[in-house]
């Protein structure tokens, strides 16, 4: 793993704490010498996370869409900064340039983001880590969501364990060197099924 995308929020949010995560999580990736990847911003924990990054040694690559290059105020210091057509470009983007995703506390950017990903590893079409980092809890309500997707069967228990939680930057990025995706994902299923229904 020599890449880690953040999703994150442009805000830096009301307590100060999400801003502490942000800091904690650049300095551990620069630490461990992984490369930040994430949405570009200068703004809010996003700034936060990839100034910690730098100031602590290490690499980090933005990219950004160019409709919200100057709304957002582009980060222009980092080691790579890549302007997308389009949001579209921008998640394909970051998704070749990561081994991993993670997403922080955030607004519906961040939420869009993260599911996106986690989607494309429940349909097999990647194989990398997802995660989130609960920031004192953060989270709590989503997981537990996700609990009911299951319980509900909209969602399979080999899928939901795939989505990795931690509470701090260093067990969460532990995890992900411990990853190994799903054997059968819901991609394989389709087409296995496809296949009874033809032969």
């Amino acid at each position: 793993m020599k890449s880690i995308c953040v999703f994150l929020g442009a805000n830096p949010g009301n307590d100060p704490k999400y801003a502490q995560a942000a800091r904690n999580m650049g300095r551990e990736l620069a630490r461990r010498g992984l490369t930040t990847v994430y949405g570009g911003s200068r703004t809010g924990l996003m700034g936060i996370l990839a100034q910690s990054a730098l100031d602590a040694g290490g690499k980090v690559i933005g990219v950004i869409p160019e409709s919200l290059y100057k709304i957002e105020i582009a980060h222009t210091e980092l080691t790579e900064l890549h302007v997308a057509d389009s949001m579209h470009e921008r998640k394909a983007l970051m998704a070749e340039l990561s081994d991993g995703f993670i997403a922080m506390p955030g607004g519906i950017g961040t939420m869009d983001e993260i599911f996106e990903i986690f989607t494309w590893a429940q349909l097999g079409f990647h194989s990398k880590p997802c995660g989130l980092l609960n920031v004192d809890g953060y989270y709590n309500k989503l997981l537990s969501f996700l609990d009911s997707v299951v319980e509900e069967g909209f969602l399979k228990d080999i899928h939901r364990e795939k989505l990795i939680t931690a509470e701090s930057p260093d067990l969460l990025i532990e995890a992900f060197a411990d990853y190994e995706p799903p054997t059968g994902s819901k991609w394989v299923e389709k087409i296995e099924i496809g296949k009874s229904k033809t032969q």
